[in-house]
């Protein structure tokens, strides 16, 4: 792997095509060692935030469609307000007062709303961010750059004073566009109250519409981005992890690092933890554990196969013979390694059944026969297959794995995983003490839960961010929406007054004034989960890189967004409806 600066005028992909062509001649000067190697060119941008670019688009676009629905709420609003004070912006428009004045009122009003507004935004940020950056286990945070300068910044006050401008147009306009000075002065004399009422109803009907749908497209997006994590939580790891605590050693090379030490050193490391109260097994691994990555390697081909040089590449793991009973995974064929398989015994291994699968297909692989390449050792005799366990990310498949016997292949810096009967978190103190018993010079880090470390992992961060970001912009969509929903209703019930009044004094019951509100709502609510559903569909669609084990047409999901956002807006319209339905026809006429 290299850092390289490309030459002006050099493109990336002009790069990769001059790096293939080195590598192709690589594989014909040493076929033996390079055969099928390759190469890769990526801009450095795209290495570091590749994985979690995807998050962070979902995020901006959950952001942006909640200030969209905000946006929508309050204007909204104010458009209900300035119908409220038409007869007062006719009395100062009849008394003298310019355009130009009425519309430097509403932006005075529209400056301070979103002053007030940005203000507190901008404090409630500063704080989320740096609750959110120390959220972030240190570990991961070292592989995530990009945050760890994240806060407050010109480039953040530019950001939001735009949103900020943007949105005090908005406010401001739209009143003012609403209440032009002609349409101030009919209202003067009230002759245009029943058509502007309309009007507004008709206008206010399609914003309800515009936040059912943003909402539903936001509830649709944290329910699968929920139910994948619940499905990368609960996928099949192929052992128990729950009990298991997880520690790592490096002991000095210079005592330990010949064979016949660190075999003693991993041995007596067993027996003093397994000493320990509370402790029911314990194994080691070399070259990694569970949940690691893919890194460490092996290039080998099957014995007794034609081999042309292929590259068979797969992980492989040094483990000790309790390695697997103590993790729970389990043994489908053959047997476990034993104390007895030293350097003076054969080579042995174990295979998971993805490489069983992948090598041998139908046939049994206890007993066939493996070499390393390019160099040909000895062969390596297969004497068990295990379940798949997970050796990397959730979120992808297993891939096929080689186990080998610690004991062939022994190292002064190893894994301990051991399993308890307790809580596994309070024994790692006991555990570090009783290595540093044998040999106060044996370094110990990395010490966590077996539970922690899956749930630590990036993957499952990235999963639980997004589904708890994503899900808070829901649930405030959800709010905002519902309160719309209200808003126009109780906004038309007023209009209706005279006429409810008149429906009820002329013998309607009440019911049939509750359903004809709730009619009104149920139709503006079925037109917004309608829209939504298919921008919910299209929007999964695209993030659906982000989604495990769910589909971006997940029927269930759909179902219960929609059955949600329905009881919210009849919710929402209930106290309008049952104010309506409890009018007094003699009141509501004699004031009419």
């Amino acid at each position: 792997m290299a850092i390289g600066r490309l030459k002006d005028g050099v493109s990336i992909q002009t790069a990769l095509a001059d790096t293939k062509s080195v590598a192709a001649q690589l594989e014909l000067q040493y076929p033996d060692s390079n055969r099928g190697q390759g190469a890769a060119v990526a801009p450095l941008t795209e290495v570091i935030v590749g994985d979690i670019r995807p998050m962070l688009l979902v995020l901006l676009g959950g952001a942006g469609l909640l200030l969209l629905i905000a946006c929508v709420n309050v204007t909204s609003l104010l458009l209900v307000r300035s119908e409220g004070r038409r007869r007062e912006i006719a009395v100062r428009g009849a008394l003298g007062a310019s355009s130009a004045r009425l519309v430097r009122q509403f932006a005075t009003e529209g400056f301070a709303l979103v002053g007030m507004g940005s203000a507190f935004g901008i404090v409630l940020a500063a704080w989320l961010m740096r609750l959110l950056t120390r959220l972030i286990p240190t570990d991961m945070m070292a592989n995530m750059s990009y945050l760890q300068d994240l806060g407050f910044n010109l480039r953040v006050g530019a950001f939001a004073f735009t949103i900020a401008i943007f949105c005090m147009a908005l406010f401001s306009i739209v009143p003012t566009w609403r209440l032009s000075l002609s349409s101030l002065r009919g209202g003067l004399a009230e002759a245009s109250r029943g058509s502007s009422g309309n009007s507004w109803r008709r206008l206010g009907s399609n914003l309800v519409v515009i936040e059912i749908a943003i909402a539903m497209v936001l509830l649709v997006g944290a329910g699968l981005l929920g139910k994948s994590l619940y499905r990368l939580l609960h996928v099949n790891l192929g052992f128990q992890p729950d009990h298991l605590a997880t520690l790592e050693i490096d002991a000095p090379d210079a005592v330990y690092g010949k064979a016949e030490p660190s075999i003693a050193l991993e041995r007596r490391v067993i027996r003093e933890i397994e000493k320990l109260p509370g402790i029911q097994s314990v194994g080691v691994s070399y070259l990694g554990i569970p949940m690691d990555g893919n890194g460490n390697t092996t290039w080998f081909r099957v014995i007794g196969r034609p081999w042309h040089g292929e590259h068979n590449d797969t992980p492989q793991r040094n483990v000790s013979p309790t390695y697997f009973s103590t993790l729970h995974a389990k043994l489908i064929r053959g047997r476990h390694f034993n104390e007895n398989d030293d350097a003076s015994k054969p080579n042995l291994a174990i295979v998971n059944q993805a490489f069983a699968k992948k090598y041998f297909l139908s046939d049994d692989a206890i007993g066939k026969q493996l070499s390393f390449v390019p160099v040909a050792t000895k062969p390596i005799e297969i004497v068990g297959v295990v379940e798949d366990i997970k050796e990397g990310p959730l979120d992808i498949p297993t891939p096929p794995v080689l186990y080998f016997p610690l004991n062939q292949n022994p190292s002064d810096s190893f894994t301990v995983v051991a399993r308890t009967f307790q809580s596994e978190a309070s024994l790692l103190p006991a555990m570090v003490a009783a290595i540093h018993q044998i040999d106060r010079n044996i370094a110990v880090h990395n010490e966590i839960t077996m539970t922690e470390k899956i749930n630590t992992s990036q993957t499952a961060y990235l999963h639980y961010s997004s589904a708890w970001l994503v899900g808070g912009f829901a649930v405030l969509a959800l709010l905002l929406s519902a309160i719309g929903l209200y808003g126009v209703v109780a906004y038309s019930v007023s209009q209706r007054t005279r006429e409810l009044g008149i429906r009820l004094a002329l013998g309607a019951q009440p019911r049939m004034v509750y359903q004809l509100v709730m009619k009104e709502a149920g139709r503006l609510a079925i037109a917004g989960i309608a829209i939504g559903l298919a921008c919910a569909i299209a929007a999964a669609t695209l993030m659906r890189g982000l989604l495990f084990g769910v589909s971006s047409w997940d029927f269930s999901t759909l179902t219960a967004v929609a059955v949600v956002l329905g009881a919210s807006a009849l919710l929402a319209s209930y106290l309008p409806a049952r104010r309506a339905a409890s009018l007094d026809p003699v009141e509501v006429l004699r004031s009419e």
